[in-house]
């Protein structure tokens, strides 16, 4: 262990030397800079981002710029800001332009340093800076806004109050402030959208994560998950079913070349594939009654969707059959047992057309319709780095998961805090007294203390004995976090006593009042020991910013749930034994040392999770990408679609053909006939091999195709099918990811077979991929061969 320390020591101090060299670099132009005027500073910038952008390799010549680049944003921040960047400020900026954690101490002025980076790569893509909250997005944007603007570089904030119409404009700009949730739905809801236009991001290049360990470590344990209650509407069930109990059923006859001769009525019930199809007459009528000119149009496709779920639910879907009505609820009958599926619902609207259909209240469905990890999202970036003040601890998670390498980086002032060694009492009553005892004390003298808790029931569990003692104090925990900022900011204030959660106000300086320092500083006491040393040191980075003075130590009792995990009975049992009683303490740095050894144990336990986790997204997202790309793809260029339609009506073919041996012919041209309302005669097919029949086949379904659809104009068709194929590529995504959901829930249960539940989940997820790929092809032509009306214009 100490040779593996003693590497990365080294390792850590070679890094700095190699960035202190191009400090030198930018610290050389500051006389030439210096002489520019304003305006000829932003000539210069501008200069050089059009050699760059002009530049074959663009990166290669960024790279060249670099320290010139830097030392101008350096000037130009000391212009516009008042704020010049230091030494350490710069290697912090080296280490993000090279996709690098830097760990930077609190205080340091991290949101200066992004500059340096965000700037630089702006040149060459968009940029996203991510923060912990809210508050943090709006507030460094602002603050560095006015230096974006002098260099002429366009930027923005997204947090949960901007409105979604907005995002798309604000996302356009080179620089852009949100949070990490915000940037991760944003993206999984840029996948759901059924145009080009409303896609949000439309790049990844450059993100810098602030506060990295908190995003990539802390907050990466559970999915992202779009949860599918889709906007309940009760009034659009009832009307498409009360629509649908007045469309009349009928047929549809073609000719012997394949041609559509005759619609009749309104719809054709296809039992043997479970659908139901709209003709012309039947179209009609419903746009009449919704008073749309056509119901294919992208903002009239639900009323279709509906519609054809509605006629679903009353001629598909039978009561006492596939379903029973109990309690006034739709209940699905499971075909392979007969039993109730309790808990279980028709996705797609089709449990609420049932619904509607019975006179049964109609409820709102929830399913997964679109999930990640945040490893897998911020591994879709083409550059990831990050800053925080705790990174180290983690540095073989940061590289293992992201390929992150972590650079420690010195602070610019000595540290001259002092932290204590812990304090043990024997129980935890005992330690709330000596904490109030001790907040008394430094009250009284006017130094500010900071109480950090692990929860939310410690923190309002210490309030109380604070109050005993009669000391004025605020609380800080999720119940109150939307004055997170406010209450940090403050707890410099002489004579102040802030009680926080551990993790909160991440980010946020506590700026100290005048005659603190005189006081001692600022006094952060950790109430109990947490499972993260990273967290544990983050408290203690609130205290001795930027060479401050000031003191952190922790209180615990052997009843905190980590000291129980660490000595069980044996330390309390020793302590009853030497006659400790609540009012004694015990200090020693060998308890100290035992605790952090199992707090390295409990962290490698949350990494195992984690990496559990992201093992098992990884083969959905390796799926994702197929299906995402194919989305945008599809958005962005429909001139594609004819070949895919092609490919796809190809495969299908020869894919039915399979089932018929060479001496079922005339059965397979029935089944084919019935499957596409067509009445080809045998004469057509007879003596024809498999890939002459396909041919033919295909040809007669080209033919059919452009009779039907003959009124419309090529841009249309393309946009329809598109959304035909965006439609079943959706859908058939979403039952995916709940199937292979499903799948994980009981893929454990392999380990009682010998069998590697991981092995299992990879291999027959791939097999359910490939069988969704298959019947979206199969599904895309059956619905775009089978559309049995003329859309009118």
């Amino acid at each position: 262990m100490l040779k593996l320390l003693n590497s990365l020591f080294n390792n850590n101090n070679k890094k700095i030397k190699q960035y202190k060299k191009i400090v030198n670099k930018i610290n050389a132009f500051k006389d030439h800079i210096s002489k520019f005027s304003d305006t000829e500073l932003q000539k210069e910038f501008n200069r050089i981002k059009s050699t760059i952008q002009e530049n074959e390799n663009k990166e290669k010549e960024l790279n060249n710029q670099l320290p010139y680049i830097f030392a101008l944003i350096k000037d130009a921040s000391s212009r516009v800001l008042k704020m010049e960047h230091y030494d350490v400020q710069l290697i912090g900026g080296l280490c993000l332009h090279d996709g690098v954690i830097a760990e930077m101490k609190t205080g340091e002025g991290k949101t200066l340093v992004a500059t340096l980076p965000a700037i630089t790569n702006s040149i060459l893509g968009l940029v996203h800076i991510v923060t912990v909250n809210d508050y943090l997005a709006q507030r460094d944007c602002e603050l560095m806004k006015p230096l974006f603007d002098f260099l002429g570089v366009t930027s923005g904030f997204i947090n949960s109050k901007v409105d979604p119409i907005d995002r798309p404009d604000i996302y356009s700009n080179d620089i852009v402030y949100t949070t990490n949730d915000d940037l991760a739905f944003d993206y999984l809801r840029d996948n759901m959208v059924s145009t080009y236009e409303m896609i949000m991001q439309k790049e990844h290049s450059f993100v810098i994560v602030d506060e990295v360990d908190s995003v990539l470590i802390d907050e990466a344990r559970n999915p992202l998950i779009i949860s599918g209650e889709s906007e309940l509407n009760v009034d659009e069930y009832i009307l498409a079913n009360k629509m649908a109990l007045k469309l009349i059923e009928g047929k549809e006859v073609i000719n012997e070349i394949g041609q559509v001769e005759e619609s009749t009525n309104d719809f054709i019930v296809k039992e043997k594939e479970q659908t139901v199809l709209l003709t012309d007459a039947g179209i009609e009528k419903i746009q009449l009654a919704y008073d749309v000119e056509n119901i294919f149009e992208l903002e009239h496709v639900k009323i279709f969707h509906n519609i054809n779920q509605a006629l679903t639910a009353l001629y598909i879907k039978h009561i006492d059959i596939d379903y029973i009505i109990r309690d006034n609820e739709v209940k699905i009958i499971d075909q392979s047992t007969g039993r109730i599926s309790e808990g279980v619902r028709y996705s797609e609207g089709l449990h609420q057309a049932l619904e509607a259909k019975e006179n049964c209240e109609i409820k709102a469905e929830t399913n997964t319709m679109a999930s990640i990890t945040y490893q897998n999202f911020f591994r879709i970036y083409k550059k990831l780095s990050g800053m925080t003040g705790t990174a180290m601890t983690e540095s073989t998670e940061f590289w293992e998961i992201y390929k992150l390498d972590v650079v420690s980086i010195p602070t610019n002032l000595p540290i001259t805090r002092k932290d204590i060694t812990d304090k043990i009492y024997i129980n935890e009553n005992a330690k709330f007294k000596a904490i109030a005892k001790k907040v008394k004390e430094l009250k009284k003298i006017g130094q500010p203390v900071l109480l950090g808790t692990a929860s939310i029931e410690q923190s309002e569990k210490l309030s109380k004995y604070l109050d005993n003692e009669s000391i004025e104090h605020t609380i800080l925990n999720a119940k109150n976090h939307f004055k997170e900022a406010e209450i940090i900011e403050s707890a410099g204030e002489l004579g102040s006593v802030t009680v926080a959660t551990n993790m909160a106000g991440r980010g946020v300086d506590i700026k100290l009042a005048n005659g603190v320092l005189e006081l001692g500083g600022l006094y952060v006491i950790g109430t109990e020991r947490h499972e993260s040393r990273r967290i544990d040191n983050q408290l203690r980075g609130r205290s001795g910013r930027q060479g401050d003075a000031g003191t952190t130590g922790f209180y615990l009792s052997v009843e905190d749930k980590l000291m129980r995990i660490f000595g069980g009975d044996t330390l309390p049992k020793l302590m009853a034994k030497l006659g400790i009683n609540d009012e004694d303490v015990i200090e020693s740095s060998i308890v100290a040392r035992a605790i952090e050894k199992s707090q390295s144990k409990v962290e490698q336990y949350n990494y195992e999770q984690r990496k559990q986790l992201l093992d098992y997204d990884d083969v959905i997202n390796e799926q994702r990408k197929v299906v995402y790309k194919l989305r945008h793809t599809l958005l962005k260029d429909t001139s594609i679609i004819p070949d895919k339609i092609k490919d796809y009506k190809y495969f299908m073919l020869e894919n039915f053909i399979l089932h018929y041996s060479n001496e079922e012919k005339e059965k397979l041209l029935k089944d084919f006939n019935d499957k596409f309302n067509i009445e080809i005669p045998f004469k057509l097919i007879e003596g024809l091999y498999s890939k002459e029949i396909v041919d033919k086949l295909s040809n007669t379904l080209d033919n059919a195709l452009e009779y039907r659809l003959s009124a419309l104009s090529e841009k249309q068709l393309l946009s329809i099918f598109r959304s035909f194929i965006l439609e079943e590529l959706d859908k058939s995504w979403l039952n995916h990811i709940n199937d292979v959901d499903t799948l994980k829930m009981g893929i454990g249960l392999r380990s009682y077979n010998q069998k590697d539940p991981l092995i299992e989940f990879k291999k027959e997820s791939y097999h359910m991929f490939l069988n969704m790929i298959d019947e979206i092809k199969i599904n895309i032509v059956n619905t775009i061969y089978n559309i049995s009306s003329k859309v009118n214009d």
